[in-house]
């Protein structure tokens, strides 16, 4: 008898929410409870071809030289109890905006060279009061502000520039977008920064040390996680918390295996399956990656950059996983650090953490900005998907 008034009590609770007079805050609650809802997206550039699918929240640039003339998008894991859908529409220089279009539909054009010069999203119906998507390009080599539904337009409207990249996402309706903690946090260009980055983890007992110098500190770091590490309740919590606080989550393959000693599918799968994990336990996919041993090649970069990732090294080798010795590790940074170098560290030992905790407030002390790799790029001319970085210099 139990068991029938609790499918009675689920038939009735199904029933309000398709009608729509459960209030939202419940109805947001119903929706979290299943897979998130997410977007994948792709662009038509000129004179090339479609893009691969692009996970939610990726940072999608178009091939040195080539620009977005169209531009298609679907939603995956929306509940099928709330109406709704994705819809939006692009600027084509000449021609103007077109009609919004939904569901998997191009907007835009595969032939011609006319450029996609500014561009807007929104979601419909029930999805609207309980999602916002949001979105920015990038344009004229800048990325624009983040956009929230229709409440603005991403890129210079009847200015004829190019746009050349695009990110979107979808987040619970109010919530922070992940790709704006930086301005918020805030930066100042004309002030040194650099980047310090662990491999390797995510190890809790000693990740959570980090992360709480930098909290402390009001500094941020970049973690290339290895994905089949993002494991347990305690990992997966530390990949949450490097989000929420600001630090950029970035990829360091599924299983700690050299890309060069991979054909190109199975550089695909390590680097989808690790950003998948981080994905989910941190809500934020991975643009960036670092090769394990810092092994490239050509051939492994061009993979890479088919994802629409780029591949960051170091300026500053600690070698704290050979030494595991908290002096040497601070004196490999404290003496030598230049602004815009990046930094490798390792999340794995004790003896990091405990130089990190003097390295992150002395560097503060010496008056560098403690930032993500992106926030560093961003500041000294950008990055490219397929390309090696190991400093930026200003």
């Amino acid at each position: 008898m139990k068991r029938v008034h609790m499918k009675i009590k689920a038939l009735m609770l199904a029933l309000l929410v398709f009608s729509g007079t459960l209030p939202a805050p419940v109805q947001a609650i119903i929706a979290r409870a299943e897979e998130p809802v997410k977007i994948s997206y792709q662009a038509f550039n000129n004179p090339t071809a479609w893009s691969d699918k692009q996970a939610d929240d990726s940072l999608y640039t178009a091939p040195e030289g080539t620009y977005m003339t169209g531009f298609q998008a679907e939603l995956l894991n929306q509940p099928q109890n709330i109406a709704g859908g994705l819809a939006y529409q692009v600027e084509v220089g000449g021609t103007g905006w077109t009609e919004w279009t939904a569901g998997s539909v191009m907007a835009g054009r595969t032939e011609g060279d006319a450029p996609v010069t500014a561009f807007r999203a929104r979601l419909t119906d029930g999805l609207s009061s309980l999602y916002d998507v949001c979105y920015t390009v990038q344009q004229n080599g800048a990325w624009t502000p983040w956009v929230r539904n229709d409440e603005g337009t991403a890129g210079q409207e009847g200015s004829g520039l190019k746009i050349t990249g695009i990110r979107m996402t979808i987040v619970t309706k109010g919530a922070a977008i992940p790709g704006e903690k930086a301005a918020v946090q805030g930066i100042d260009p004309n002030r040194p920064m650099i980047a310090l980055t662990f491999d390797d983890g995510p190890h809790a007992p000693v990740t959570n040390r980090i992360l709480d110098s930098l909290e402390a500190n009001g500094g941020r770091a970049t973690f290339f996680m290895v994905g089949n590490r993002v494991t347990g309740k305690a990992n997966k919590a530390a990949v949450a918390r490097m989000a929420a606080l600001g630090c950029e989550v970035a990829n360091h393959t599924y299983e700690h295996k050299a890309i060069t000693k991979l054909g190109a599918e199975g550089i695909k799968s390590q680097l989808a399956r690790a950003n998948d994990s981080i994905r989910l336990a941190g809500g934020v996919s991975p643009v960036l990656m670092r090769p394990p041993g810092g092994a490239k090649s050509d051939a492994a970069m061009k993979t890479v950059g088919s994802m629409g990732m780029s591949a960051v090294l170091w300026s500053i080798d600690t070698l704290d996983w050979k030494t595991k010795n908290k002096q040497k590790t601070i004196d490999a940074v404290i003496g030598h650090v230049k602004d815009g170098d990046i930094v490798l560290m390792h999340d794995l030992y004790g003896t990091t953490a405990d130089a990190a905790e003097v390295i992150i407030p002395k560097l503060k002390e010496m008056g560098f900005q403690l930032v993500t790799v992106s926030e560093l790029a961003s500041y000294r001319g950008g990055i490219q998907p397929g390309k090696v970085y190991s400093r930026f210099r200003p």
